[in-house]
């Protein structure tokens, strides 16, 4: 467990429609379903984007009515996190690195 300084539910859709072939009769969320979902949250809470992912492990599978939180801690311009169910189990685990303000995207003049 991180020491965490942002704590939320991550919610999942039910209905999402990668879950109808991942897999028929016995869904489960994808990786990628899971990362995005944790990505939009802390990017909402640190107010930057993430530019990318070094580490992410999946420790078990995500069943559709599971309900999630989102910990994570930041240090500096990493951002590590931990979605575990709400009765403690750990699903997954990674860290995240932050666009510094100097390396965001510009526009075109």
């Amino acid at each position: 467990m991180i020491s965490a300084t942002l704590r939320i539910p991550l919610p999942l859709p039910a209905d999402h429609p990668a879950l109808a072939g991942h897999f028929p009769g016995h869904p489960i969320y994808p990786g990628v379903v899971l990362l995005d979902a944790a990505i939009g949250a802390i990017e909402a809470h640190c107010g930057a984007l993430v530019r990318g992912l070094p580490v992410a492990k999946f420790l078990v599978p995500v069943r559709p009515g599971m309900a999630l939180m989102l910990q994570a801690a930041r240090d500096g311009s990493t951002v590590r996190f931990e979605l575990a169910t709400t009765d403690g189990v750990r699903v997954a685990t990674g860290s995240a690195v932050l666009h510094a303000d100097d390396d965001l995207p510009r526009g075109r003049a």
